[in-house]
Order: C-alpha cells, then sequence, then structure tokens
C-alpha cells in the first residue's frame, strides 16, 4: 500500500472508529462497533443520515426460517436459501460471503427485530417490484424456472410493516439505535482523504463547513459511502452498460470512498456488476409477453424482474409487454402503478403494425404461446401454468420507456425505461477488511455496502443490498472496534 499519505499533524476529533457514509452498511457498523465497546464518530456529508438507502424499496433478503416464514408455513433452511442465491446471484458470487450470510441470515432476522422493525406474517403471492401492500413477505424468483429446479421456492422477501418504499423506515429505526447508543454522527462533512501512517491508515480527513477538520481513528476507520452510479467518469471506466440510463441513488453515489481507498493502495473488485430495472409492470408482464422489437418472447415473464430487466438490456429494443383485456382487468389500480397502454388493437396482426415490428413475427409468437398455454404450459420459456392462459383479442402494449406514475403518459426524451447501481467495490474479506493490490490487509482500513465488492457474482435480487450492506457492516464495525 501507499507510504506516502501524510499522518496526522493536527487531531480536532479523537475517537476510536470512524465511519465514512451513514448509509444502512455505516449505520449498521456503526451501531456493532460500539457495541463492542469503542467510541464511533459517522462522517454524513449530506444533511442528515439515510442516502440511497433510506429512498429504497426497503425489502430485505433473509430466510433459513425466520419467524416470518415460519408463521406462513414455509420450512426453509441456511442450504436452501444458499442452493437459490447461489444460481441467483451468480454466476461467480462470492461463496465464503454467501454462505455466512445465509448462516447467519434468521440472527440477521432477529436484529432487525431488535431494532424495532416489524413485519407482518403475511405474503404478498405474484410478481411484483414493490407490493402495493403491507405484506411482510414476497417472492423474489424463487417458485419460477429455472430457480424452482434448483432449490425448494421459499418466498424470503421481507418487507418493513408500512406501505409503499420501506427503506426510510430501516433507516429510521437504525439512526435512533445509533443515537442511543451513543453513536456520535458528524453531517454536512465531506470526507476529502484517509490518513496514514506507517503503513496503517489511522483517520479521516474531511471538510465541514469551509474548514479542514481531522478524526482521528484509534482502532479503524471503515467506508461504506455507497458504489459510482453517480460518476459518469467511473461508469465509463469499470461499467458502461449503465451509461444513457437512468440511476437509483439518491444522488450522492460518486465513487468517493471507492477512489479515496485507493489513493492508499487498496484493490477493486467486480466493478463492472450492475443492477438494472427496467420499468415494465410484473403484475402484467408475467400475465402477458414481453418481446423484443422484433417481437419474440426472450425470458419466462414470472421471473425477479431484475432477470428480465437484465435480459431486456440486451435485446434489440424497444421492448414491448402485450396483454389482452383480461390481463389489464386482472390488475388491480394499486398494482398498475399508473401504467396505461399505448397502443391497442383487435387483432395480433393490427397490433404488429403500430408497433413496427416484422409483418407476421408478433403474430407468430402469440401462435407459440396459446399453443402452449392450450396445453397447460409454457415449453420454451417454462413460464409457470398459474400465469400461462392463451390470449385473445382486443390486445394491448405497454412501452416501460414511459416508467410508472407518468401523468403524461408518454415517454421522455432519451428515456430508455431502465435505471440501475453498481455492485462492485473495494475488494474485502468477510470481516471487511480492505485488501491491497498484492492481496494483503490494509491495517486499519474497512469497508461495507456498496464501496465494497459484496456477496454479488452477476446477479441480484432485491434486498440482497440492504441485507448484506447491513450484515457485512456490522461484521466490518465489529472487525474495527476490535482492532489494535
Amino acid at each position: 500500500m501507499s507510504e506516502s499519505v501524510p499522518g496526522c499533524t493536527e487531531v480536532d476529533v479523537l475517537t476510536d472508529v470512524v465511519v465514512v457514509g451513514f448509509g444502512c452498511a455505516g449505520g449498521a457498523a456503526a451501531l456493532e462497533a460500539r457495541a463492542a465497546g469503542a467510541s464511533v464518530v459517522v462522517l454524513e456529508r449530506a444533511s442528515g443520515a439515510g442516502g440511497s438507502s433510506a429512498q429504497s424499496g426497503g425489502e430485505l433478503y433473509l430466510g433459513g426460517g425466520t419467524a416470518v416464514q415460519e408463521a406462513l408455513g414455509f420450512e426453509d433452511d441456511a442450504a436452501n436459501m444458499l442452493a437459490f442465491l447461489r444460481a441467483a446471484l451468480g454466476p461467480h458470487p462470492d461463496e465464503e460471503k454467501l454462505r455466512l450470510y445465509c448462516d447467519g441470515s434468521v440472527e440477521h432476522f432477529d436484529w432487525f427485530r431488535g431494532l424495532g422493525i416489524e413485519f407482518e406474517k403475511s405474503l404478498y403471492d405474484a410478481p411484483s417490484w414493490m407490493p402495493p401492500t403491507t405484506d411482510g413477505l414476497m417472492w423474489l424468483g424463487e417458485n419460477a424456472w429455472p430457480y424452482d429446479e434448483l432449490a425448494r421456492p421459499v418466498p424470503r422477501g421481507h418487507r418493513p410493516a408500512t406501505g409503499g418504499f420501506g427503506g426510510w423506515l430501516v433507516m429510521d429505526r437504525l439512526v435512533a439505535a445509533c443515537a442511543s447508543a451513543g453513536v456520535v454522527t458528524a453531517t454536512d462533512t465531506r470526507a476529502v482523504s484517509l490518513v496514514v501512517e506507517s503503513g496503517r491508515v489511522v483517520g479521516v480527513r474531511a471538510r465541514r463547513f469551509g474548514e479542514d477538520v481531522t478524526y482521528r481513528a484509534r482502532r479503524g476507520v471503515v467506508v461504506t459511502t455507497g458504489g459510482f452510479a453517480d460518476n459518469p467518469e467511473m461508469l465509463a471506466a469499470h461499467a458502461p452498460d449503465l451509461l444513457g440510463h437512468g440511476v437509483v441513488s439518491d444522488g450522492g453515489d460518486d465513487g468517493s470512498g471507492i477512489v479515496m481507498a485507493q489513493a492508499v493502495g487498496a484493490a477493486v473488485r467486480r466493478m463492472s456488476v450492475v443492477e438494472v430495472a427496467y420499468t415494465a409492470l410484473p403484475a402484467l408482464a408475467c400475465r402477458g409477453m414481453l418481446v423484443n422489437a422484433r417481437g419474440e418472447r426472450f425470458i419466462n415473464e414470472d421471473v425477479y424482474p431484475g432477470l428480465y430487466s437484465h435480459a431486456a438490456l440486451h435485446e434489440p429494443g424497444p421492448c414491448w409487454v402485450v396483454v389482452d383485456a383480461q390481463a389489464l382487468e386482472e390488475v388491480g389500480e394499486a398494482d398498475l402503478w399508473g401504467t396505461v397502454p399505448s397502443y391497442a388493437a383487435e387483432t395480433i396482426e393490427e397490433l404488429e403494425a403500430d408497433l413496427g415490428m416484422p409483418r407476421g413475427a408478433l403474430a407468430h409468437t402469440l401462435a407459440g404461446y396459446n399453443a402452449g398455454a392450450a396445453d397447460g404450459g409454457d415449453p420454451v420459456f417454462h413460464k409457470s401454468p398459474r400465469w400461462t392462459r392463451v390470449l385473445t383479442g382486443p390486445f394491448a402494449a405497454i412501452d416501460p420507456r414511459i416508467g410508472f406514475h407518468n401523468p403524461t403518459h408518454r415517454a421522455a426524451p432519451g428515456a430508455t425505461g431502465f435505471a440501475g447501481f453498481t455492485l462492485g467495490g473495494l475488494h474485502t474479506t468477510v470481516d471487511g477488511s480492505v485488501l491491497s493490490l498484492g492481496g494483503a490487509p490494509i491495517p486499519g482500513l474497512y469497508a461495507a455496502g456498496r464501496a465494497s465488492s459484496g456477496m454479488h457474482g452477476q446477479g441480484y435480487i432485491s434486498g440482497t443490498s440492504l441485507g448484506d450492506g447491513t450484515f457485512f457492516g456490522r461484521r466490518a464495525g465489529r472487525a474495527a472496534a476490535q482492532s489494535r
């Protein structure tokens, strides 16, 4: 690692552990470090805690036999959870982190309960980005092909008991717990660089209200500043798949913590890995066909919607959700998210022409789809029989580029329908130690959350970001507190 970063000549604040960034990972790290007996200061450049975590849906991917799962009659264990996540987060997830996460999932659920986060003992039993209910459990592709053949299908999407987006509630309880535990938070404080002495990270230089402030950490610094979706230069260098698309963030995911650690010799990992979300409504997609610009299906529409989002990203676009009148009538208004058809036609041939598809292409796709549905299945993509039936006119097509709750019902110029965030970051051990380019831990430096490369390989499932951010944030905070 670099030895050239100057040490502390003046110390404004002395503490045991400094955490940089107060999202879910930072809050978890701070709380765990405090529980281990360390004094803790959290630096947050915004005027309040929360970050992108507070703006998230709040889903937590937990399993292995949680109280909610058991109350609803679902039998689960760590091995079954691991079998699903190994495939869903793959290829090439971090096996050691993944196994630890699955083994510790029930305890982690109980930790959230200890923060005062409640989960209703009810199931939302349909594909969704985020159910319009307060149900405490939801499916996230565990019961869709091919995952239903790789692991016993069990729902694991745990949702805090609040309507709509629940990330604010997770952060509200985490912030309150940190304050109660005696964690000190310095808001409006932007970390600028790490301080290194004799090869060890011993502090952080920051700016606060136009003044330079140095925070000395006797035991360790934990970087939890989020990913780099808001940094076009870093995206161009590492994750160009997100360029030109929307961003899922609070506007502050600029990779600053990653760059700050790289300046002292830190290694990064899986920087090209991203998650994308496509505004193709799961409630409609599962009841119809998701097709590309050539009128072809390319995936089973009842999968976790992030999976068909990744697939659609690499298809010739634009893509369309094609349904019939019955499908539209089956979906309640709350689950439509303000979605309305862009085109409607009595026959599939008319709809095909409206969409500018090759003549006969969409009609051929529908004929094959309906032939399978008439026999009770989907022989090409294996969509569940629950969602597979013969589609009959009139037909409608929904344009995902328009987005949800768009009062104009028209796509904005340049809109793609995709938005995403990054999953790569600093290379860490299971206890959050940041590794150098040579593979050795950098003394005194830890990271968690989207500033680090967590348990994900190439895949993602909702709830695994808040889940692994808090789980490995806790481990990083504990390790930093115990460092000498």
